[in-house]
């Protein structure tokens, strides 16, 4: 006996929108606020941040302290440096290219 497609649908459409759910954008609230040094992470520390991001994701694995992503920042610009920074080493579709230049 095949399961009824409403059954499927009545189980997955949940499980989707909680996936949804879990990945909306929120307000930092700690933004513009010094952490507890007395300084707030701006484009180079967010540059800093985003090329280390392999290895602090890594390590934020087994400690609770470590975290990949400062909260007490700036703003937009320690976000376009954490995405530089991310991209200058995650390859940012370099691969993708040189991929399709070779084929010509």
């Amino acid at each position: 006996m095949k399961t009824p497609r409403y059954c499927l649908l009545a189980i997955l459409v949940p499980i989707l929108c909680c996936a949804f759910c879990a990945c909306a954008a929120n307000q930092n609230t700690l933004k513009n606020l010094p952490s507890a040094d007395g300084s707030v992470a701006g484009f180079w520390l967010g540059l800093w941040h985003g090329m280390i991001l392999p290895i602090t994701f890594i390590v934020s694995l087994f400690h609770d302290g470590v975290n990949i992503y400062e909260v007490h920042n700036n703003g937009g610009w320690y976000n376009f440096g954490f995405l530089s920074g991310a991209l200058i080493v995650l390859g940012g579709g370099s691969s993708a290219a040189s991929r399709n230049g070779a084929d010509e």
